[in-house]
């Protein structure tokens, strides 16, 4: 007959394989944060260029199915609870939308450009230089 312990070691690795242990502290983090979090305490005023960088965080972290860190996240930030419109995001970020960036995450889609142009703009800095750094 199996003791205690071997009983709720075989629960943790088992709930631990299944990944819900993991979920189990996160979800009792982000309550933990929700029930500390002093509603009487003022935020900044959030910046329309906070606004979006918070948003492509949340993206990220709900795309990796990190939800409760993206709670946290709202919670702290003061980031409306509502996504913000994706195509509204891709404007601003300058992201043309078409079949392959709708199927990554902005945040991909806009460090891709930026890597795109400091190449360019790398190139360009070659060429009106001789090929000299």
């Amino acid at each position: 007959m199996a003791s205690t312990q071997e009983l709720k070691d075989v629960i943790k690795d088992t709930l631990d394989n299944r990944g819900v242990l993991g979920q189990i502290k996160a979800r009792i983090r982000a309550e933990v944060f929700n029930a500390l979090d002093d509603q009487s305490e003022t935020k900044p005023p959030l910046s329309n260029e906070n606004m979006i960088i918070n948003e492509l965080i949340r993206e990220y972290l709900e795309f990796n199915r990190y939800k409760y860190t993206s709670s946290v996240l709202v919670s702290e930030s003061g980031q409306p609870k509502e996504p913000l419109d994706r195509d509204f995001l891709a404007k601003e970020l300058n992201v043309k939308q078409d079949r392959h960036s709708q199927s990554v995450i902005l945040r991909s889609k806009a460090v891709e450009i930026f890597w795109q142009k400091s190449a360019e703009t790398e190139q360009q800095g070659l060429i009106v230089n001789g090929g000299k750094r």
